[in-house]
């Protein structure tokens, strides 16, 4: 192959040489076949993983690339990785025996965050995220937002991609939502996203992009911007799928340019799928539910490793800061593992909200560092606006703070607690009371808090088992290779000293009355602040059935302005108005019909 060009002099000509015929027709196929190489590369390579070779020649071509562009912006790029579902253990530097070769890389070389928080499940984890609010000052204290429910992000907050795009950014979504969508101001493309490509329900199938929500409420859930993507229901996993959205979003974009790219992997959240080269490598797992997950994870590892290459080959890399987040804790049963914590998804204990997170960037201060100050999942609001050179309206009362200088320089961290919820509507605690929580607290609401080195739990705090490796050796998890707690009867309390007892293996509240209470003030100053919980009963009309087989908006506000029309006598200009409003219905998706057998 003919070396690179630089600029400068013309290099001297070549010595002229007889070449035999048949050699120069060998060389010319050849020649035809690397063109037809280079053009074909980047399809062949989306969702297909890459070989050492090709690696290789992706670093070469990112080295090339970097050379020729410059860096015109001095906001960087912004690449924010969600994981759903992944479990503490589940990452190779915490001692899985699933392979995570990029994670662990890309760990050790940026920094690592082992004193990191989310929330147990998804929606709260992402609406905490976007908002840099906790649950109870934006209505989601309770549950996820479901299909069905007339229910979404508040429109009166103000999003990171909408304070992103205000100071110049490109903003773009791929993967999962799980913010709501009863109505079109709520779509990712309404709420700062420049494109979506992805799906606006918590899960679904990972080929087909189906999802049941109970027995006759099926649809289709994949979106490109607010149209149902048909195209592309074409049976691609969906970590590849969306792997290669980013690479076409990072090969149309100016790297002079900022850019914000939220990528919410679909994985490892169940159902358990992955395509079968992927299993390879643990054939030796017995448990099928851990087997399937531990694919499903690898996948998710070279997905992520495409991404790292794109933001090389592209330019993008040297002005990038990229942050790696699971949304929540494993799920056992779905098979995950949180060991050694205790506690797994949809609880309070560590194992339901301690995550896997890191920072890697080469605008790190200390590269290959390890951050044990508190972080948690708010922190990345503030943080990303003020690296960004944004701004905070002074107005908005935040529950994240700027953590780039903790992470970057290593210099203690401006947090101090986290309150992880209260939430008045969970299954109340049958033996809790005012009276055992000092008349401060009623003990029987589920709420969880961390101050410092405390962490203060009441009301019932969910599935509180360890769960060893072991327990994944038969179709489990099986309870019985679990550790157990039985709760003593009447407990409604929990204190732990989380710095000393990661595990929350000495309940401390009987020998710490004082604490205890000064946590139960500090969750009863939280409570004063808290808005109302949104978390409206079911709405048949959500049915996708009604639009088309799709998941999508349903709610019209139109309905409301009929009342005050004018032109009641009409008849004609009725039927006018209503086709007009109803158009928009099929409009939105416009391939509807085609898929309404479907699923």
């Amino acid at each position: 192959m003919a070396p690179r060009v630089c600029a400068g002099p013309p290099p001297p000509p070549l010595p002229q040489v007889w070449v035999w015929p048949g050699k120069m027709l060998a060389m010319g196929a050849l020649a035809g076949f690397w063109v037809l190489s280079l053009l074909t590369y980047g399809y062949l390579s989306w969702g297909h993983g890459l070989e050492e070779e090709e690696e290789g020649a992706m670093r070469a071509q990112a080295g090339e690339r970097m050379e020729t562009s410059t860096t015109a912006t001095s906001q960087p790029h912004l690449i924010f990785i969600l994981a759903d579902d992944q479990g503490f253990r589940d990452v190779g530097y915490h001692g899985s025996e699933i392979k995570t070769p990029t994670l662990d890389k890309l760990a050790a070389e940026g920094v690592k965050l082992e004193n990191y928080y989310v929330q147990p499940i998804c929606t709260p984890s992402r609406s905490q995220f976007i908002t840099g609010k906790y649950q109870i000052h934006t209505g989601l204290q309770h549950s996820i937002i479901r299909p069905t429910q007339p229910n979404c992000l508040p429109l009166d907050n103000a999003t990171l991609p909408q304070k992103l795009k205000e100071v110049g950014y490109s903003t773009h979504m791929v993967g999962k939502w799980h913010l709501g969508f009863y109505r079109k101001e709520c779509m990712p493309t309404k709420r700062g996203f420049d494109t979506f490509f992805g799906s606006l329900l918590g899960s679904g199938d990972y080929y087909t992009h189906y999802k049941c929500d109970s027995p006759g409420m099926c649809g289709y859930d994949l979106y490109e911007n607010d149209r149902a993507a048909w195209d592309y229901d074409n049976g691609i996993y969906s970590t590849q799928m969306y792997t290669q959205r980013v690479q076409q979003i990072l090969a149309s974009h100016n790297p002079r340019k900022p850019i914000f790219l939220y990528i919410a992997y679909q994985a490892v959240h169940s159902p358990l799928q992955a395509p079968g080269r992927y299993f390879e490598h643990y054939r030796s797992i017995i448990n099928i539910n851990r087997r399937r997950y531990a694919a499903m994870l690898a996948c998710l590892d070279e997905a992520i490793n495409n991404v790292t290459l794109a933001l090389e080959t592209y330019g993008f890399y040297n002005n990038s800061i990229i942050i790696y987040s699971s949304d929540n804790g494993g799920q056992p049963t779905a098979g995950g593992s949180n060991w050694p914590l205790r506690g797994s998804k949809g609880t309070y204990w560590e194992g339901g909200i301690r995550a896997v997170g890191f920072v890697h960037s080469p605008l790190l201060k200390n590269k290959g560092t390890v951050c044990k100050e508190l972080v948690h999942i708010t922190d990345w609001y503030p943080t990303l606006i003020t690296l960004a050179e944004g701004q905070i309206d002074e107005d908005v009362q935040l529950d994240g703070y700027d953590i780039w200088e903790t992470i970057s320089e290593g210099l203690r961290s401006p947090r101090v607690d986290i309150l992880h919820n209260i939430d008045p509507i969970y299954t109340k605690a049958k033996n809790g009371s005012w009276a055992a929580g000092y008349g401060i607290w009623n003990t029987a609401i589920q709420s969880a808090i961390r101050v410092q080195h405390w962490k203060l739990l009441t009301g019932n705090p969910g599935y509180s088992d360890w769960v060893p490796p072991q327990s994944f050796s038969n179709l489990g998890p099986n309870r019985w290779h679990n550790e157990r707690i039985t709760l003593s009867t009447g407990k409604t309390i929990w204190l732990f000293n989380i710095t000393a007892d990661p595990y929350e293996r000495v309940d401390l509240s009987n020998r710490y009355p004082g604490i205890v209470k000064k946590l139960l003030r500090r969750l009863s100053q939280f409570n004063k602040t808290a808005v109302p919980v949104r978390y409206p009963p079911k709405d048949p009309r959500s049915n996708p059935r009604l639009n088309g087989g799709v998941w999508g908006p349903w709610y019209k506000e139109e309905h409301k302005k009929k009342k005050p029309s004018k032109n009641k006598a009409g008849k004609k200009p009725k039927k006018r108005k209503t086709k007009k409003k109803k158009q928009p219905k099929a409009g939105s998706f416009p391939k509807c019909h085609s898929g309404t057998n479907r699923g």
